[in-house]
């Protein structure tokens, strides 16, 4: 006969998880208006990154004085985060400069492959077979979106725009872990909070020693670097959320949802049409996702 305690604790895990899910989906949702802004900031990449940043302080500083009463002192953990989502935006926007939304998007989510490896290697988190499987197929879908031709605008340079933004996967990879890891401790908004404000100064100074325009010129610009900082603190807050309750490798599938946003929205809005190819990718990456989150619910072998 089945323990009625551990029937009612399963069920709460179940239902602990399903909520994280639906948090990480929503982020992702979220995050993938992201690209969108940047094109429309007006400021230099990584300029477009300090924005981000700097706008998301006022309302990250609110959240965690809810959550937690105060703002503690950063841990290392918060200060490497922020120094991860530094680069990891700096790459990613000039990626976004020189090739299309959907394939910059794209590339910069390919991190399954990086994080898995890495929570193996270094956490020794061995995955099932089926969540590999579910990365191969992710990954897979992804990479045809990436290198499907498209019929509309495809950026100045597609292939430094190609290599910065499949660069950007390793530090969302380092990002997403690190986050993982202290999320063990510490409270969401908190460490969104410190991350940010240790990541904005960074690309403040790259955007001055790399000579971009710093400022926005017009209201629209103003919005966009405003908005920017809104889905920061919505989308990436949601995810660092989630990554409370779900291991980084489920959520590094997961994220896989923005560049279908992302490439929808650069379809609508920049004439950056899907080719059949590129639209199958997406198919087959949802698909991935989807596997993934059957996988997960097995626990990973250790060794």
């Amino acid at each position: 006969m089945a323990d009625p305690a551990n029937t009612t604790t399963t069920r709460h895990s179940d239902a602990d998880r399903g909520k994280a899910l639906l948090l990480l989906v929503a982020g992702a949702c979220v995050i993938g208006l992201a690209p969108i802004l940047v094109r429309l900031a007006e400021a230099g990449p990584a300029a477009t990154g300090f924005w981000r940043l700097f706008f998301s302080l006022p309302v990250l500083a609110t959240l965690a004085r809810r959550t937690t009463g105060s703002l503690d002192r950063p841990s290392r953990l918060d200060l490497l985060a922020g120094l991860a989502f530094a680069l990891d935006l700096g790459f990613w926007h000039y990626g976004i400069a020189n090739t299309s939304v959907g394939k910059a998007t794209v590339l910069t989510n390919l991190t399954p492959v990086v994080v898995t490896a890495l929570a193996w290697i270094v956490l020794k988190q061995r995955p099932a077979r089926l969540f590999l499987a579910a990365v191969v197929l992710a990954v897979g879908g992804a990479s045809i979106m990436a290198l499907a031709k498209g019929v509309g605008r495809v950026g100045p340079n597609p292939s430094l725009g190609d290599a910065l933004s499949l660069f950007t996967a390793v530090w969302y990879s380092i990002y997403l872990l690190v986050v993982g890891a202290a999320r063990r401790r510490e409270a969401a908004p908190q460490i969104m909070f410190w991350s940010s404000l240790t990541g904005a100064p960074l690309l403040l100074g790259s955007a001055v020693l790399l000579g971009e325009p710093v400022l926005p010129t017009t209201a629209a610009g103003w919005t966009a670097a405003v908005g920017l900082g809104i889905v920061h603190a919505a989308g990436q807050g949601s995810i660092a959320a989630a990554l409370g309750r779900l291991p980084p490798a489920t959520a590094s599938v997961t994220v896989l949802i923005q560049p279908v946003v992302a490439t929808s929205l650069g379809w609508l809005l920049f004439n950056e049409l899907f080719s059949a190819w590129q639209g199958l990718g997406a198919a087959v990456a949802l698909a991935g996702v989807l596997t993934a989150q059957w996988a997960s619910r097995t626990r990973p072998q250790a060794g």
